[in-house]
């Protein structure tokens, strides 16, 4: 696998309410908790199976909201992805390190 899919660290700052990767290329991730939260990959949030794996509107990580998502727990699937546990209850999203990479709103210019 290459090196910008390999997470080196992950940290979930509260205070920030943002979820930070560090990926073995040496980027530092930043993403905001509603919108990861918006970008949940599961059936379910995405609509349907025929809107799994489209690629994610960057400007749902400038949106604000009434709610106040945050990561509860973080689990690791396998060495591809990491399932994010929410406090509104949810939890079935996978979320693939390359979908991850892939919607960073850093390296899209977004924050």
């Amino acid at each position: 696998m290459e090196a910008r899919f390999q997470i080196k660290k992950i940290t979930v700052n509260s205070e920030l309410r943002e979820l930070q990767i560090s990926w073995a290329d040496g980027h530092l991730s930043r993403f905001p908790m509603e919108g990861l939260r918006k970008a949940c990959p599961c059936v379910f949030c995405q609509g349907g199976h025929e809107n799994m794996g489209k690629p994610v509107d960057p400007s749902i990580f400038l949106e604000r909201s009434e709610h106040d998502r945050l990561i509860t727990r973080i689990t690791q699937v396998g060495n591809y992805a990491i399932q994010i546990h929410w406090n509104d209850g949810h939890q079935t999203g996978i979320y693939r390190f390359e979908r991850l990479r892939d919607m960073c709103p850093v390296e899209q210019g977004i924050i």
